[in-house]
C-alpha cells in the first residue's frame, strides 16, 4: 500500500489562522502521511524566521471574547487603536495557560517530521518580499509545483 498524502494551502497570516495548517500537517505526518503545505499570499507570514502574528476580533464574529464581550461589546469598537494588540496578548496568555503549543513549536514539529513547506514564488515576487526573512530550506514554487503533489493527494485542504 502506498503512503497517504495530504496537501494543504495556507493563505492567512494571523495568529488564529496559523494553527490549522501546522496542527493538521504535524498530525498527518505523525500518522504517516506524506505532507506538504503551500503558503501563498498572507500565509507567507507563517514562514518568517521571526513571527509577529496577531489575532483580530474585527470581522471574526465566532471568536470567543473575554468577559463575554462578544455579548455586550459593540463590534465596531474592536477597531479602536490598541484593541488588536490587547486581544492578541489575551489570546497568547490563554493559550499558554491552557498548555497550547506555540506556532513556532508546531512549525518546528512540521520541519522535524519532514513536512515540505513551499513558499509561493509569485506572491514573494508580487510583494517584493525578502527571502532572507524566511526560514532556511524552503522550496519556492508556483501553483504548478503545488498541483504536482496535490493532484496525487488523498486529502487536499484550503485553510
Amino acid at each position: 500500500m502506498s503512503e497517504k498524502k495530504l496537501a494543504i494551502i495556507a493563505t492567512k497570516g494571523s495568529l488564529d489562522w496559523a494553527y490549522p495548517p501546522f496542527i493538521l500537517a504535524s498530525t498527518a505526518a505523525a500518522l504517516g502521511y506524506e505532507t506538504q503545505i503551500f503558503f501563498t499570499f498572507y500565509g507567507l507570514q507563517l514562514l518568517r524566521k521571526k513571527l509577529s502574528l496577531e489575532v483580530t476580533p474585527l470581522g471574526n464574529p465566532g471568536m470567543p471574547m473575554p468577559m463575554a464581550m462578544d455579548k455586550w461589546f459593540p463590534v465596531a469598537l474592536t477597531a479602536l487603536p490598541g484593541m488588536q494588540s490587547m486581544m492578541t496578548m489575551m489570546m497568547k496568555k490563554k493559550m499558554k495557560d491552557k498548555g497550547v503549543a506555540s506556532v513556532e513549536d508546531l512549525r518546528d514539529l512540521c520541519v522535524e517530521a519532514d513536512v515540505k513547506l513551499i513558499a509561493c514564488q509569485m506572491t514573494v515576487d508580487l510583494f517584493d518580499m525578502d527571502t532572507s526573512d524566511f526560514l532556511d530550506g524552503l522550496e519556492y514554487g508556483g501553483a504548478a509545483t503545488f498541483f504536482e503533489f496535490a493532484g496525487e493527494s488523498d486529502i487536499c485542504l484550503f485553510v
